[in-house]
């Protein structure tokens, strides 16, 4: 009997089928990885545009298998998240996207006209709980697996306060940024609680989200925008500058969008300069890329499907 075993390309899974529909997310925040790598070496090769041979190399899969991995994590094809990545697509896109956040503001974010697909609600820190830095309020926490990497999920009774995806230096890094983030308030480690808004964020749950944000009223107002910025659509930082009623403070919303620490939720990647540069992400430019295309993956499926 010929022993078959798996091309070196392959990676041996010892999870059961149980464990995989128990966390569905496992698979792709593993794939991620990869994903990023094969971002990464597609920027660097710009404007030339890599062989889809060249780049599963450069990952170490077969170009069979870079098409699976590529289809299990955004439901695309390699060349199709190619095209997405371009600087002339974000570029395009924006001039698209030029009128959302007016367009919104029109037409609200309720009903069946409503545009965008997270069913986000915020509710702001006062101006006297602002000041006290979060003092009396029990923010549960852990860290968890989605599409773009592990990521540090930060809940409370009034809505989720934090979502970071992590990188170099790691969780406990992350965690301590929240903490200096909120000096006076108790953290609780709480994977339980965390898990299911992990799952509800990035598994596709319908539940509405509620965020509770710590800000100045300043950055509360351009987080506001961008609850009403829809997946697929990107818009510049002047675009929200006059959103907000403040045209002249494109590099006031610039810092803004740094500052904030939820994730995904508050689509500050979805924001890019006038130049469709994608740098400046406060998760690394390959992330916020990474983010994008699958959010255009994401829209073309739903608009196919309408």
């Amino acid at each position: 009997m010929t022993l078959m075993t798996a091309p070196a390309d392959f990676d041996v899974d010892t999870e059961t089928l149980a464990d995989r529909l128990a966390d569905p997310l496992a698979d792709r925040s593993r794939d991620y990885a990869r994903i990023e790598q094969a971002i990464g070496f597609i920027v660097a090769a710009r404007p030339e545009h890599p062989r889809l041979e060249d780049v599963a190399a450069h990952v170490g899969l077969s170009p069979f298998h870079l098409q699976r991995l590529f289809k299990r994590w955004a439901g695309v094809s390699p060349k199709q998240l190619m095209g997405y990545l371009t600087l002339e697509h974000a570029k395009q896109v924006m001039r698209q996207s030029a009128s959302v956040l007016d367009t919104t503001y029109e037409v609200g974010l309720s009903g069946p006209s409503r545009l965008h697909d997270l069913f986000v609600t915020y509710e702001a820190m006062t101006p006297g709980e602002y000041g006290q830095q979060g003092a009396r309020l029990v923010i549960r926490h852990g860290v968890h697996d989605t599409p773009f990497g592990r990521a540090l999920v930060l809940v409370t009774d009034r809505g989720v306060c934090g979502v970071e995806f992590i990188g170099e230096p790691g969780a406990a890094a992350a965690l301590d940024a929240a903490r200096a983030r909120w000096p006076l308030s108790r953290f609780v480690a709480d994977d339980a609680a965390t898990a299911a808004v992990a799952r509800d964020i990035f598994a596709g749950g319908a539940h509405r989200h509620r965020l509770l944000l710590k800000g100045t009223n300043f950055q509360v107002q351009v987080w506001a925008a961008l609850l009403r910025v829809p997946a697929g659509a990107v818009v510049s930082y002047g675009d929200v500058a006059r959103a907000i009623g403040k045209p002249s403070a494109a590099r006031a919303v610039g810092a803004a969008l740094a500052a904030n620490a939820v994730a995904y939720l508050v689509p500050c990647h979805r924001v890019l300069r006038g130049t469709g540069a994608f740098e400046g992400y406060r998760w690394g430019p390959d992330r916020r890329r990474a983010v994008l295309a699958w959010d255009a993956a994401k829209a073309a499926t739903t608009a196919a499907a309408g």
